[in-house]
């Protein structure tokens, strides 16, 4: 089969790669629609701790079942399905405890190389985090199960509800499915970026306010009648917008770290405004189990458009170019349909 390799930064090879079997409890999916993602951008563009090089590239995806192992009941083959690359062990300390997201294996144990013609998910992915794929849902909808799973698990620890005002830092997709996210619970967004077309789909996409990060401080004021938004969502994961992230919350907010840093990386923030203004500082990190049959509610029930963040379609030859774009800031997120 043909599968994608991100062989160094800047440097993606279609390779023909033996195609896997399906032990017990796995199954062999036809990849019908692959989705790029900031993470792989990330790893394109400088590596990335979570994606090995050179090794399979992608994991946003969705497909049909050509083959299964044995013990597989829940499907059948020729069932068109949807799933994340990642499902909890349930054996270890933090599973124990019920902090799935948190599993010591769940990075260990993930599937990449959705950029290729089959993919195969493991048990564990089979038995918790594996969907058949509504009729009425593209593939191309049902491959942003992954992403936007991770968004629910955010927003739902930050407990967003109706009217409260949410600023979200980064107009790329994770930004824009976190728009989405938040009007769909009836919050006032408003949401910044560097990229002048990203903000008009913000403003498409229903965003109340939408304006550069110049213009943060004063226009958050001008929304919020002084006093800083309820919650803010840094998705860029630059450090110095983690370190300012606090300056735009109202006193007892909270702060959701989303976008990841560097490795290594350092930052500070006020501990002044932190302790006496009970500022509620957050990371977030992947998804539960809980999180991805939430996340498959709101696609099957189309409580969210998420075809509107599709800048376009390629075949697998052309995934590249397509990086390239990507990288010069061109479109949200695009198919590649192997």
């Amino acid at each position: 089969m043909l599968s994608a390799t991100l062989v160094k930064p800047g440097v993606i090879e279609i390779r023909d790669v033996p195609l896997p079997e399906p032990s017990e409890g796995e199954l062999l999916v036809e990849v019908k629609a692959a989705l790029t993602c900031g993470t792989d951008l990330k790893a394109f563009i400088r590596g990335h701790t979570l994606i090995p090089m050179p090794g399979p590239f992608g994991h946003e995806f969705s497909g049909i079942i050509v083959d299964k192992g044995r013990g597989v009941s829940r499907f059948r083959i020729e069932d068109p399905v949807m799933a994340v690359h990642s499902a909890p062990c349930m054996k270890c300390a933090y599973c124990a405890r019920g902090f799935f997201n948190l599993c010591e294996n769940i990075m260990a144990d993930k599937v990449l190389g959705a950029f290729s013609q089959y993919i195969l998910l493991p048990a564990n992915v089979v038995a918790r985090n594996t969907f058949k794929k509504p009729e009425a849902l593209s593939f191309k909808e049902a491959a942003f199960l992954e992403p936007l799973s991770c968004v629910v698990h955010g927003m739902e620890g930050a407990g967003v509800k109706k009217n409260d005002t949410v600023f979200i830092i980064g107009a790329g997709p994770i930004g824009l499915l976190h728009l989405m996210l938040a009007k769909s619970k009836g919050a006032r967004v408003m949401i910044t970026g560097l990229e002048r077309e990203r903000l008009k789909t913000a403003k498409k996409l229903g965003a109340d306010h939408v304006f550069d990060p110049s213009d943060s401080v004063s226009s958050i004021r001008e929304f919020t009648g002084g006093m800083g938004a309820d919650h803010v969502f840094e998705c860029t994961g630059q450090p110095a917008i983690w370190e300012a992230s606090v300056d735009y919350v109202r006193r007892g907010g909270s702060v959701i770290l989303f976008g990841g840093c560097r490795s290594g990386t350092k930052v500070t923030f006020s501990a002044e405004r932190l302790h006496y203004d009970e500022i509620t500082l957050k990371g977030t990190f992947h998804f539960t189990p809980d999180d991805v049959i939430k996340a498959y509610g709101l696609l099957k029930g189309r409580k969210i458009d998420v075809s509107r963040l599709i800048s376009g379609t390629c075949r697998l030859k052309d995934i590249q170019d397509v990086f390239a774009k990507l990288v010069r800031g061109e479109g949200i997120k695009y198919v590649v349909v192997p």
